[in-house]
């Protein structure tokens, strides 16, 4: 299921709003938690399971780690979590492209394993692993309520294409956020926003280029209008997805952080880089580039 689909649109969103607004406030999270499962199982059933594994381990070793906070142990829960997380995602993600590189470098014919890629695998990997990284740094204190914690892993605005949430910027949120009318309206508002960028210029220019790769090449004016019709197609889909979900976030009483802010008016790559999945350039930059020695390594 996707933000610009007729299921979404006309049945799953009306329906999750209803829900939403009736339910008592301390049911909220749950009303989340159990939309956001349909959601995913809607185009996934069969990998549900893994997510709810990884958000079961994320739990427990954040426990762990603030239990252990300050001895060795902490650490190697830490660790011991982010290998495990870690290792799914490059399962599911790259053990075929692996195989394909040992068959073609070595000329063996080991077979594909054919894994099914699982649906926001990158994104709720990513905010586990951060969840569990600002634990053990004392960045923020290990969330005791289970509810509270599978609602920020797995909430469906943001789940197929970001921005990716950090834990402590909607820490507070989750135990007690409001509700009011001008906050729905900006959400409704970026959700439109975001809709009309995905159907009305992504999808007609997905087409255009679509189109663009049946003739034949003639020309570099041609390459040219080619190139920059996919790179606005891209940019378009993306950004779109982005408002979206930070419209739906907002709907649902959220802040979710800028995912993109005009990456192509950069004048160098490192700039394009700060402008383009600001949420993920921020995250590499936290989680490993820092912690790695940034530019002193």
């Amino acid at each position: 299921m996707v933000f610009s689909s007729i299921p979404f649109l006309y049945y799953f969103l009306p329906v999750v709003l209803l829900c939403y607004a009736i339910a008592p406030a301390k049911c909220k999270n749950m009303v989340l938690l159990l939309a956001s499962l349909v959601f995913y199982a809607w185009g996934e059933p069969k990998l549900v399971l893994l997510m709810a594994v990884s958000v079961l381990l994320g739990y427990l070793f954040g426990l762990l780690i603030e239990k252990y906070r300050g001895t060795a142990k902490a650490k190697y829960c830490m660790i011991a979590s982010v290998v495990i997380s870690v290792g799914f995602l490059g399962y599911f993600k790259y053990a075929d492209f692996f195989i394909s590189n040992v068959n073609a470098a070595t000329g063996l014919s080991l077979p594909l394993l054919k894994v099914a890629l699982p649906i926001g695998i990158s994104f709720y990997t990513f905010q586990i692993v951060s969840y569990l990284i600002d634990v053990y740094r004392k960045d923020v204190v290990a969330e005791k309520n289970f509810i509270h914690f599978a609602a920020y892993v797995v909430m469906f605005p943001q789940l197929i294409a970001g921005p990716i949430v950090r834990f402590q910027t909607v820490q507070e949120e989750l135990r007690e956020r409001t509700l009011s009318l001008d906050k729905t309206v900006e959400g409704i508002e970026r959700f439109i926003i975001g809709l009309a960028k995905k159907v009305l210029i992504a999808d007609l220019l997905g087409e255009f280029v679509l189109v663009m790769d049946t003739v034949p090449r003639s020309s570099a004016v041609f390459l040219w209008i080619t190139a920059l019709a996919y790179a606005m197609q891209i940019y378009f889909d993306f950004s779109g997805y982005s408002d979206m979900a930070i419209g739906l976030g907002k709907i649902f009483g959220f802040h979710f952080m800028e995912n993109f802010n005009y990456p192509y008016i950069s004048e160098s790559i490192t700039e394009f880089w700060r402008r383009w999945h600001i949420s993920l350039g921020s995250w590499f930059r936290d989680y490993v580039y820092i912690p790695l020695g940034g530019n002193r390594v």
